[in-house]
């Protein structure tokens, strides 16, 4: 049996798919922070990518989030580009896919446990990364990047686990008490977040050869973390006020 699909609704995805885009090339703007190692860059655009691929699915997640971030590496970072193209779309594919279409089978019930379960592995991947690799950073901020470091940040070791237990908490509490299903976002995202850095982590290596793409390790799952704390509840805010969005 065939269905056939709206016209309607092909534009109006197609039109939240482009404004998406270019929200996620105005976030990824918004804060560039240069990796000199690797000529990359630490950013927030992975926020609009994981909002787009939760509340939309992942067509629109896969267009915003390859072709957002594209446009964004065309103007701070060219090299990066067409490997962008490829590593965001997935990146965003897979997050609306899982989301929307593999793991809406688990009960509520389940999910509470997974939720909790999610939220301390989170909370110690944070907590591990930032206490061993981002205790003193220099910041070099702008395009193009500057040769001396804009400014220097030291955070101690004891703040990057309080940071990590505060994250794990957070979200085992939205699961447990607000929305038991958010643990269906956060590992939906965790997936995505993780092509995201082997997909670079290849791309720096393999293309571009550059020696140093196990610097950017670090620096990826840190913005895929952020991305995730920021886009779990504004996604959910977007689905609560408009659902007709979701439709």
């Amino acid at each position: 049996m065939n269905v056939k699909v709206n016209p309607a609704k092909r534009v109006v995805k197609l039109a939240i798919a482009a404004v998406f885009a270019a929200l996620v090339c105005v976030v990824t703007l918004v804060l560039v922070v240069n990796i000199p190692a690797t000529s990359g860059y630490f950013n927030i655009g992975e926020t609009m990518i994981y909002v787009a691929a939760l509340v939309f699915g992942p067509f629109v997640g896969a267009f915003a989030g390859g072709v957002g971030a594209a446009i964004s590496d065309l103007l701070v970072a060219p090299i990066y580009a067409p490997g962008t193209l490829i590593v965001k779309s997935c990146e965003g594919a897979i997050v609306g896919f899982l989301s929307k279409k593999v793991l809406k089978q688990t009960s509520a019930g389940n999910w509470r446990v997974y939720t909790i379960a999610i939220g301390i592995f989170v909370g110690i991947l944070f907590a591990t990364i930032g206490s061993v690799y981002l205790q003193s950073v220099d910041v070099y901020l702008g395009y193009p990047q500057p040769v001396a470091p804009t400014f220097s940040i030291s955070i101690p070791v004891l703040d990057w686990y309080f940071l990590g237990g505060v994250l794990a908490l957070a979200i085992a509490l939205v699961g447990f008490k607000l929305e038991p299903s958010s643990g269906r976002a956060v590992l939906s995202i965790l997936a995505g977040g993780m092509e995201m850095v082997l997909g670079y982590f290849l791309y720096e290596q393999l293309v571009l050869g550059k020696t140093a793409a196990v610097v950017e390790i670090a620096a990826n799952i840190l913005q895929m973390i952020i991305g995730l704390a920021v886009a779990i509840p504004v996604a959910r805010t977007v689905s609560r006020r408009l659902p007709q969005f979701k439709t």
